[in-house]
Parts: structure tokens; C-alpha cells; sequence
């Protein structure tokens, strides 16, 4: 009888908190390969504004689905649910562990409880509520679904027209549809990288002036913007950049409004994974290194490894 094939594991945690390096060092150690659950880390040609890992990491261990989709494609929760299926059980396949890897709630509820079935489209709704303001569209999601208003950037006329939409044409409340952690699949294993927020909040900050001295600004600058799919334009930091070498707006006040934007984007992924009552909590210590985060996961899921992840006492 052949062997069983060994379970997913997911790792995630808010943008900043370390889930790339720790996955790499469980992949070198227990010969597993990671799998990409990052809703923009998917795309070709901006790896230094979505922080894919570097290509020497990925010469390091095998990795699946970063930089794959290219940038005029929109993609989805159910599209990236296809693709990663495909790619867990194509590691599977090896004998290998699939390490999925991402801060992305959505794509990985996808993988972990299924998609709640949405209602789709209805063009007439639709255009009565594209006729009124981003003001108004918000005041009437915050009256009909205050959870949805609470996780959604309310500024962002597409993404309230949705929830509204999703609101009015099943008389519940779109969070309730969107979120629901009742069941998770079978055999569903991982953790949640829990920083406190100050440090992760000084990593996020970090992280962008890092981006700018690799080059970023060069990355944005080179993109063919009459061709970016939606999804694609809605990557954290593209139009900050893009004003910059547009002469729009100062370098520092770019800075300041990606800083400020991750930080926003990283409070939501928290309260998104406080509801997956499947994974491990991992609370950490600002002074953890990378391999004792990994090492924790180990033990946690009595991962067999090729190699100590800490050196030997």
C-alpha cells in the first residue's frame, strides 16, 4: 500500500510577519515546496512591490504560482482555487509537503472551507448603485452590513458596490456569506503568525523603504497601464509609486501612504484569520528568528525533517 500524501500546511499571518522565510526553512528541511496564497504575489513582472521571494530563495526550494499570472489577467478566488488544488496535488504527487504560503484570507478560505456560493451580478442594481457617491455607497453599507464596512477599504467604490450588492440580493449581510468558518475541510492543518502590532508595524515600514532602494519605482514606471487587469491595479503601492515617476506626488509622500496603507491592510488580515478557528495561534516574540519560528511549526505539527532548523545546544 502505497503511503498517504502528506496534508497541506498552511502557514500565514499578516503581510510583514515573516511567513516567507520561515516557509522557506521548513521547505529546505523537510523537502517540501511552497505554494503561493498571495493574491498579488501571483502576478508576473512586480516582484519587488509585492515582495515575492527573491530569486535566490527560490533557487532554494521549489515554489509553485508566484509570478505566474500575467498582469492584463484578473484573477479570483476561485481561479487561484483551481491553480492551487492543482499545484498541492502536484506536489502531492512527489511524496513532497505542500507548504501554502500567503496572507490572502479569502484565496486561502477558498482551499480550506470552500467558496460560499455568491449571487451573481444584476446589471440593474448595479447601475442604480454606481450612480450614487463613494460617501453614500459607504453610509448605506455601514447601515445594512456593519462587518462587511468594518473590513473593506471604504474608499474603494468597487469593492462597496459588491458588498451592497451581495447585501440587497440575498437579504443577509455579505460579511456573513463571505466569511463563514463553520466547517473547515478535512485534515486542514496551519498557523497564524501573530506579531504584536507595534513590530509589525516597524517591519511594514521598513519593508517599503527596502523596496524603494531595490529599485520599485523602476519596476511601476516600466508597467503598461492601459493593460492591467483590475486586480492587478489594486496591488498595494502601485498608484503611490506610479504618481512618483509621474511627478504627481513627492517620493516621501508616497512613503508615508504605502506605509500607511500596508499597515491598514495588515490590521485586516488579523481580524480575517481570527476567524479561522482551524489553524494554530503563534504569537511571537520580536527577537524570534526566522528558524525558531519554523522550528515551533515543526514541533507544533511533528513535521519530520532532514535537517535541525536550530543549531544543536
Amino acid at each position: 500500500m502505497s503511503p498517504k500524501p502528506p496534508l497541506p500546511l498552511y502557514l500565514t499571518g499578516p503581510t510583514g510577519s515573516g511567513k516567507s522565510a520561515a516557509a522557506l526553512l521548513l521547505a529546505e528541511a523537510t523537502g517540501g515546496e511552497i505554494i503561493c496564497a498571495d493574491a498579488y504575489q501571483v502576478y508576473q513582472d512586480i516582484p519587488l512591490l509585492t515582495a515575492q521571494p527573491s530569486p535566490a530563495d527560490q533557487a532554494r526550494a521549489p515554489h509553485h504560482l508566484y509570478g505566474s499570472v500575467p498582469l492584463s489577467h484578473e484573477m479570483d478566488a476561485a481561479h487561484f482555487e483551481r491553480a492551487a488544488l492543482a499545484a498541492i496535488a502536484d506536489v502531492q504527487s512527489r511524496g513532497h509537503l505542500p507548504i501554502v504560503c500567503g496572507g490572502s484570507g479569502l484565496y486561502i478560505k477558498a482551499l480550506t472551507h470552500g467558496l460560499s456560493p455568491l449571487p451573481p451580478g444584476d446589471p440593474q442594481l448595479r447601475l442604480e448603485l454606481e450612480r450614487l457617491s463613494p460617501t453614500q455607497l459607504a453610509a448605506r453599507l455601514l447601515q445594512l452590513d456593519p462587518g462587511s464596512a468594518a473590513q473593506l477599504n471604504l474608499q474603494n467604490p468597487r469593492h462597496v458596490t459588491r458588498a451592497l450588492e451581495i447585501c440587497l440580493l440575498t437579504g443577509q449581510p455579505a460579511s456573513a456569506l463571505k466569511q463563514s468558518w463553520a466547517m473547515a475541510r478535512p485534515g486542514v492543518r496551519g498557523v497564524f503568525l501573530d506579531l504584536p502590532r507595534d513590530v509589525l508595524y516597524d517591519r511594514i515600514n521598513a519593508r517599503t523603504l527596502a523596496m524603494v532602494a531595490e529599485g520599485v519605482l523602476a519596476e511601476v514606471a516600466a508597467l503598461p497601464e492601459d493593460t492591467l487587469s483590475a486586480t492587478a491595479s489594486k496591488t498595494l503601492g502601485l498608484w503611490d509609486f506610479r504618481a512618483v515617476a509621474d511627478e504627481a506626488t513627492s517620493l516621501p509622500e508616497a512613503i508615508a501612504s504605502v506605509q500607511q496603507a500596508t499597515r491598514h491592510y495588515a490590521k485586516r488580515q488579523s481580524t480575517w484569520f481570527k476567524r479561522e478557528t482551524a489553524f494554530v495561534n503563534l504569537p511571537l516574540s520580536p527577537l524570534d528568528s526566522p528558524a525558531e519560528v519554523a522550528e515551533n511549526i515543526r514541533r507544533i505539527f511533528g513535521l519530520r525533517t532532514n535537517r535541525a532548523l536550530l543549531p544543536r545546544p
